[in-house]
Parts: C-alpha cells; sequence; structure tokens
C-alpha cells in the first residue's frame, strides 16, 4: 500500500487512535456527501477571495472565508491532460494516449465511489470520447476510442461534448447536451442552468443515500457568449455572439451557479452532511487579462507557466472542514482520487496503482504528517485537432522553483503568478537544493511503466517527430 493510502487508512478508516494518555479519542465525522466542481478556465486571478480585483464571486468567497482556501493548487495546462489525472489519480505519462481521449478501461474516481456505496452523478462537460474531427489528419485512428460517459463509473449522465465533435453544438445558449444515452437541443435554455438543474434533481432523489457528485463546469471556456445576467441575452439572436467582453459576465454565472447549488443543497437539508470542492481545469484563457490587486495577469491556459497550472482550490463543509484557513499546502490534480477514498473511510485498490497524495487531513482540520513536497507534470496534449501550436513540457516544483527536465530551473513568487529564469552561475544553495530533490522526483516519475505516448513524441496528427 502506498504510503499516502496508509496515512489516510490510519487517520480516516474507522479506527480509534489512542491519544498519549491511553484515552481512545474518536475517529473524525466523515461527510455523507461529496460535490466536487471544476471550473473550465478560470485560474486564481479570477476569484475575489484570492485576490482577484476585476469579477464579483460573492458566493464563491463566502465559501472560502467559511471554509478552506488552498493556495498552492496545481492543474495542467490543459483541460484534457488535467481530467485524466483527476479522475485516475496517475499521472500523464502513465495513460495519455491523445487529446480528449479516456483510454477505455481505465478506473475512475466514479467507478471507485461507486464501489463504496455511494450514488455518483455527472453534468457539464465530458470531452474524453472523441475529439479530433473526421477531415483532421490521422483521426480514424482516435475517434471513438476514448470512454463513453456510460462506461465511466457514473450512473447518471447529463454532458456536453460527449461523443463526436460533429455533435457538439453549444454549451450555452441553446445546449446540446447527451443526458443518459439520449441527445437533446434545448432551445431557449442556458447550458449551465440544466447543468444544475439535472444534478439538483439527481440529489433530491437520492436524498437519504450517500452521493458523489462530479460538476465539470462548462464556463467560463471560449466562446465568449453572454450569459442569461448579460444586457444580449434579452435579444434571442445574440446570445451566440462572440465577445472578450462576455467573460466578466461568465465568471460571475460560475458564482451563481455555485451559489444556487448551494442554496439548493442547503434546502434540501443536505448542507450539514455535504462537502463542496471547487476547483479548475486550468488557467484563464491567453485572451484574457485580469487582476490581482493591481497586477495585471495575461491568461496562460495551454502554457507551463504559474498563470496555466495555479488554479483555485476551495473546501467546503459545515460540519467539518474548519472555517476561514488559508492552507499553502501543495495539491495536485492525481490527489483528488485517494483524498476521495480517504473521505469516505476507505482506501484506493492497490492495483490501481495511483500516484496522488490524499489531502483529506488538511479538509478535516488536520495536519498532514506527510504533505507533498513537490508536484510533477508530464505535459503534452498532442495529438489532436488544433493542438500544432503546443510542445512537450515535463517539470517539478515545489513552493519555491520549477525545475524543468531540461535543466531550466525558475525562482516562483508567492504572492503572484510570475517566475524568473536562474542562471546556473548564480544558484543560491537553497536552489541547488531544490535542484536536487526536482530531479529525483522527476527521475523516479519517469521510469516504467509509461504510456506509449510518452515513449515516443508525434506531432498534432500523430506522426512520431524525429529529434
Amino acid at each position: 500500500m502506498p504510503l499516502s493510502q496508509k496515512v489516510a487508512a490510519s487517520l480516516i478508516f474507522g479506527l480509534c487512535l489512542l491519544g498519549q494518555s491511553g484515552a481512545a479519542t474518536p475517529a473524525p465525522k466523515l461527510p455523507r456527501n461529496i460535490v466536487l466542481i471544476m471550473a473550465d478556465d478560470l485560474g486564481i486571478e479570477g476569484l475575489g477571495c484570492y485576490g482577484g480585483t476585476d469579477y464579483q464571486t460573492p458566493n464563491l468567497d463566502r465559501l472560502a472565508a467559511t471554509g478552506i482556501r488552498f493556495t498552492h493548487a496545481y492543474a495542467q495546462p490543459l483541460c484534457s491532460p488535467t481530467r485524466l489525472e483527476l479522475m485516475t489519480g496517475r499521472y500523464n505519462q502513465r495513460n495519455w494516449e491523445a487529446f480528449g481521449i479516456l483510454t477505455r478501461g481505465e478506473k475512475t474516481f466514479g467507478h471507485l465511489m461507486g464501489q463504496f456505496g455511494y450514488r455518483t452523478v455527472i453534468a457539464g462537460k465530458w470531452q474524453l470520447t472523441s475529439y479530433d474531427p473526421v477531415d483532421f489528419p490521422g483521426a480514424s485512428q482516435r475517434r471513438d476510442t476514448g470512454t463513453h460517459p456510460a462506461q465511466s463509473g457514473f450512473e447518471d449522465y447529463s454532458l456536453f461534448h460527449a461523443e463526436e465533435p460533429e455533435d457538439m453544438g453549444s454549451r450555452y445558449a441553446d445546449p446540446t447536451y447527451l443526458r443518459n444515452g439520449i441527445l437533446h437541443t434545448a432551445k431557449g435554455e442556458y447550458g449551465e442552468d440544466l447543468n444544475v438543474d439535472f444534478i439538483v434533481d439527481f440529489m433530491t432523489r437520492h436524498r437519504t443515500e450517500p452521493m458523489f457528485v462530479y460538476y465539470p463546469m462548462v464556463l467560463p471556456h471560449s466562446p465568449f457568449n453572454p450569459t442569461p445576467h448579460s444586457d444580449a441575452w434579452h435579444d434571442p439572436t445574440s446570445r451566440l455572439a462572440t465577445s472578450t467582453r462576455n467573460f466578466k459576465d461568465m465568471v460571475e454565472y460560475v458564482d451563481t451557479i455555485v451559489g444556487r447549488l448551494v442554496a439548493a443543497i442547503d434546502h434540501l437539508g443536505l448542507r450539514d452532511d455535504t462537502l463542496i470542492l471547487f476547483y479548475a481545469d486550468n488557467g484563464t484563457d491567453q485572451k484574457i487579462t485580469s487582476h490581482l490587486g493591481t497586477l495585471p495577469v495575461p491568461g496562460g491556459k495551454g502554457l507551463p507557466t504559474q498563470a496555466g497550472i495555479r488554479v483555485p482550490l476551495i473546501a467546503n463543509w459545515p460540519g467539518g472542514t474548519p472555517a476561514g484557513v488559508v492552507n499553502a499546502d501543495l495539491i495536485d490534480a492525481t490527489d483528488f482520487l485517494p483524498t476521495l477514498a480517504a473521505l469516505v473511510g476507505r482506501t484506493v485498490p492497490a492495483e490501481w496503482h495511483t500516484e496522488g497524495n490524499s489531502f483529506a487531513p488538511q479538509l478535516l482540520g488536520e495536519r498532514n504528517p506527510h504533505p507533498r513536497d513537490w508536484c510533477f507534470f508530464w505535459y503534452d496534449p498532442r495529438p489532436g485537432s488544433d493542438k500544432e501550436q503546443f510542445t512537450r513540457s515535463i517539470f517539478a516544483l515545489d513552493h519555491h522553483f520549477k525545475l524543468f527536465r531540461d535543466g531550466r530551473l525558475f525562482a516562483l513568487s508567492l504572492l503572484d503568478p510570475t517566475e524568473q529564469f536562474l542562471d546556473p552561475a548564480n544558484y543560491t544553495p537553497a536552489a541547488r537544493a531544490a535542484q536536487a530533490k526536482l530531479t529525483k522526483a522527476m527521475d523516479r516519475l519517469m521510469q516504467p511503466p509509461l504510456a506509449p505516448a510518452a515513449l515516443t513524441e508525434v506531432d498534432a496528427t500523430g506522426k512520431p517527430i524525429k529529434r
């Protein structure tokens, strides 16, 4: 059993621990329901509770103020890489096939929570069955090779971009979505509203049973369309018009939607038993510049920079998380699956070979005896349509430094998403120590078994690259 699972088991798994006096203390209370919300393309600069000044996010700010706000949560720079890590608990060099593909047969946290007796539901964005349009070079080798939502471990689903790209339609106004095997287009509706309605209906029907809700939002990903709170929404012919001016409304509608879901959970009488986690799959779109205080922060989506990978993570459970805590521990996408297991008093099956580190102790107000000392990134979104602009990046980081596999070392700021290249001739003792530590971590994680894509670098069409 990996060390992180042993720690989780000793902390959570229904056993009583003996204090120094010899008196038994009860195991921590566990949440009956878990709701994991993931925004699509939103860096830390998008939320007021992180110091963002461009958007009003009162509902998320309230969750942070009455729960835990993590300052060093990380994701991959693009959505598919993050989603694979999040759902499987393994880094991309282990299971990467192509953009928009979750390899068939992969075990997800949907399967895990279902095995543990939880009712499971997913609503929002999928994009893990097929991605390439039919005329893209090499597409015939990849189309429909991923995992269909019905095989992902969730008993109910309602998802945008669930099958072929040609059936995508809109994710916002007049949305198209696959709901439990039937493709719908809802004229006059807004996609994110329907996602929350679907989740609330599921929670209403199963309110007496433990539930795991995964809500990968479609907001605020491009296209930058009006929301129901936008002036342009009142003109039905303008609802699919695209402008970056709509981004403010889109971020604020993220907050509105989260507020609606929290209110519904409260109305069902489930709030005290429900842990809500809010996360994001990568940084903000590069077309957008936001502000942390007065500091302009260009969006870093797709880039292996701090603006591309440092994302919000908020945890709120009135019955368990401490209120008003700011936690600086390192968290990455692989950590969620073992954390979910620990939060329900279980461990991940050893044969799943997960690599994440549970942060359940932090969520329960405890100190993790073995917190992360680094985060690792194997990032290459190829092959895939429109991925010609990207190259491979392999790197690791801690609180103060980021080291790339090619030897480049950067100093990181704790307060903003800037990074500074360091000249090897001028490394400080701290820089050299970080270089050694991060090199060791990368060396270990780049050992077999590796996915075929990790062994042979390819271009966007899937052709091997000769170096």
